[in-house]
């Protein structure tokens, strides 16, 4: 499944295509499920108690989703969220081990047990813990993005 950036912006927080390729890309590549079975993209987006997010293939990649923990730990709303570039999710400093970080994803297919600091919107510095980045890989292959998934963060 491609992903189509105009569609982003309107309705990926809950489609069913868009859920299928996260959460079917979690469990080829990492080889275990992301959501429990039965709990879909309405779950997923409105009530998941971890943060996902994912970006594009753009050459400066941009979010396309973020569910609402990730909303409330980034502090930017949905429709900021989506047209913001990945790599300011880290402050300029942090934004090189950022880069080795998704290197390691697009070689090794995803990253476990990630730690790395990053930055709200209004400036709240904060540490990842325990994180897991993964390549989005649709059923044909296709690479489509990266997604990104934790439910440990402190401030820093």
């Amino acid at each position: 499944m491609a992903i189509d950036t105009e569609r982003a912006a309107a309705d990926l927080s809950v489609d069913p295509a868009f859920f299928e390729l996260l959460t079917g890309s979690f469990r080829r590549i990492v080889g275990t499920s992301l959501v429990a079975e039965g709990l879909g993209p309405n779950w997923l987006y409105h009530e998941a108690p971890f943060v996902v997010v994912a970006h594009n293939t753009d050459p400066d990649p941009r979010f396309v989703f973020a569910n609402k923990a990730a909303q409330k730990c980034f502090e930017y709303p949905w429709d900021e969220f989506i047209t913001l570039p990945s790599r300011l999710s880290a402050e300029l400093p942090n934004r090189a081990e950022r880069q080795r970080l998704l290197d390691a994803v697009t070689s090794n297919g995803f990253i476990a047990d990630y730690r790395g600091l990053r930055i709200a919107k209004s400036g709240r510095r904060f540490w990842i813990e325990d994180g897991i980045v993964w390549q989005l890989i649709d059923n044909d292959g296709k690479h489509c993005g990266q997604a990104a998934t934790f439910s440990t963060w402190k401030d820093a």
